[in-house]
């Protein structure tokens, strides 16, 4: 009988040391499932859409306060647009997502707990606002996000700018013609940000678990793009030596193209990793410049959203995406 409690007792801790682990890695597996599934779809749908601005209402209230003004961005892009080329159950405004089983608080990439995001500044207070040196005249309105439920269980907040313009190819990296930064153009080209969580409020409520997220680009030709940010940067590379750094990191990981770094740039505040700070970071996507011939990359600073060129052997920190 002593034997036989002995056994069990052996029995009973390896079970509780392994099982969370197997239960982690069983829910690592379906989460990563279900997140290429729901890429794959929101791709085909996003593809079949004629254009991606000028679907919604925005307009300012008459004077600060009274109440008038009307913004149905997100609500007319999700009812009217990809509501016809992806089954949507529900759609719930901005101050009913729970109603479409969003949880109202976050654990973001560093282990933070946050409120879900319920604008487009409060999703990024960088991509809203004006910047006045000839450039632009505006970033991306302050809309209000919308949320709603899939047939297969996923519940999504979307953040949608209906302006949205511009492509790679309207950008002359470093300078315009009057010698000012032209890389904050690029902001302009995010037509429509989605939060989504693949099991609603049964948790674990995380980013880079069952929460995700994707960033719909350009207006014409869209490119939906929904980067696996690493937990943690690197440290200063040149940008010839950043995508080896990804892979010596973990061969799962490689150097983000320009798109999915704007990505990430978008919802840094979801993504954050340990060691991030608001400063430039290198992407893969490098380039002879037109104005002298020089070969560049291209980097995104993470404080301001601009984009910029730089030699390829100046030093910017790292940050992996999983291939």
């Amino acid at each position: 009988m002593a034997e036989i409690l002995l056994s069990l007792t052996i029995i009973g801790v390896v079970a509780a040391i392994t099982l969370p682990s197997l239960t982690g890695n069983i829910n690592e597996r379906t989460w990563n499932t279900q997140r290429k599934a729901l890429y794959a779809r929101f791709s085909q749908a996003i593809a079949l859409m004629p254009a991606l601005n000028g679907y919604a209402t925005v307009t300012e209230e008459s004077s600060s306060g009274a109440g008038d003004g009307v913004d149905t961005a997100a609500e007319t892009f999700v009812t009217n647009v990809l509501g016809k080329v992806l089954q949507v159950n529900n759609v719930c405004d901005n101050t009913h997502l729970n109603d479409c089983g969003i949880s109202s608080k976050i654990t973001t990439m560093a282990g933070s707990t946050q409120s879900v995001p319920t604008t487009m500044k409060e999703l990024n207070p960088k991509m809203v606002g004006s910047l006045n040196n000839g450039v632009q005249s505006f970033y991306v309105k302050d809309t209000k996000a919308a949320a709603f439920e899939t047939k297969n269980g996923e519940s999504i907040i979307a953040y949608v700018n209906p302006y949205c313009m511009g492509s790679l190819n309207d950008i002359n990296w470093g300078v315009n013609s009057s010698g000012q930064a032209a890389g904050s153009l690029y902001q302009r080209t995010v037509c429509a940000n989605f939060v989504f969580d693949l099991n609603g409020n049964k948790g674990p409520n995380t980013v880079g678990k069952d929460i995700g997220v994707m960033t719909v680009l350009y207006p014409s030709d869209p490119v939906v793009i929904a980067p696996q940010a690493a937990a943690k940067t690197l440290p200063a590379s040149a940008q010839r030596n950043a995508g080896k750094a990804c892979t010596n990191m973990d061969a799962e990981y490689r150097l983000p193209n320009l798109e999915e770094t704007y990505a990430m740039f978008v919802n840094k505040q979801l993504l954050q990793p340990v060691g991030f700070t608001n400063t430039t970071y290198w992407s893969s996507t490098v380039q002879t410049r037109p104005r002298d011939g020089n070969l560049v990359g291209i980097a995104a600073n993470m404080g301001t959203g601009e984009i910029d060129d730089w030699g390829v052997g100046t030093n910017y920190p790292v940050w992996c995406v999983k291939r």
